[in-house]
């Protein structure tokens, strides 16, 4: 199955559980954030990913430049733990490290999170690359994702129990349109994908082609 079709799959079994006034509130704030064409306004492929470094979920820190140097990186962009689209994407993307990093590539995953947030990510879901905090989204606002919640959708979340305060480190409304980047050796983003829905997700099988492509 697709992660795609697991993402949909998942959707649809959702879609009852959920009172129709938060459904609504939802709806809205997704249809706003596509209608507001931010994710037009992001790093595509041609352009030159900013260099950034972050701490890792281990306590290490992590620069793009640094990676780069070994080969291409696979840059994923996700919204936190909390989210479970983010999760089954990330398990997705778990399920084919072996094939990137067989291309000679590194995976990397960047989230609002606090390092210990995004640790406990990380041990819950065996997660075998690195996951960076980008506390503030600041090299998430050089990349052209970050973008804040509504006030209803915010109530919502806090409602349901989400506490982004906490999770990310003071920063609650801001968050990521999520995305994935293929970045060549020279710091070239050589494929994109930015959706604005974030219940659709880069196709691990399309990073593998794209990795394939890399001169």
């Amino acid at each position: 199955m697709s992660v795609n079709a697991e993402l949909r799959a998942f959707f649809d079994s959702r879609q009852e559980q959920i009172p129709a006034e938060v459904r609504a509130v939802m709806q809205r704030a997704a249809r706003e954030l596509v209608e507001s064409g931010q994710a037009d306004e992001a790093l595509t492929v041609g352009g030159k990913a900013p260099s950034f470094t972050l701490p890792s979920a281990t306590g290490r820190t992590v620069a793009l430049d640094e990676l780069l140097a070994d080969g291409p990186v696979v840059l994923t962009f996700y919204r936190g733990a909390w989210c479970p689209y983010c999760n089954i994407a990330l398990r997705s993307l778990q399920q084919h490290h072996d094939a990137i990093t067989a291309r000679g590539a590194r995976l990397v995953a960047v989230s609002p999170q606090a390092p210990d947030e995004s640790l406990s990510h990380t041990e819950k879901n065996e997660l075998a690359f690195d996951v960076l905090s980008d506390i503030g989204c600041e090299t998430t606002k050089r990349f052209g994702l970050a973008f804040d919640l509504p006030d209803d959708l915010a109530a919502v979340y806090a409602d349901l129990g989400i506490d982004l305060h906490r999770s990310n480190g003071g920063h609650a409304r801001t968050l990521p349109i999520p995305a994935t980047y293929v970045i060549d050796r020279d710091g070239t983003i050589r494929w994109a994908f930015v959706n604005p829905d974030y219940t659709i997700r880069a196709e691990p099988a399309d990073i593998l082609a794209a990795l394939d492509s890399l001169d």
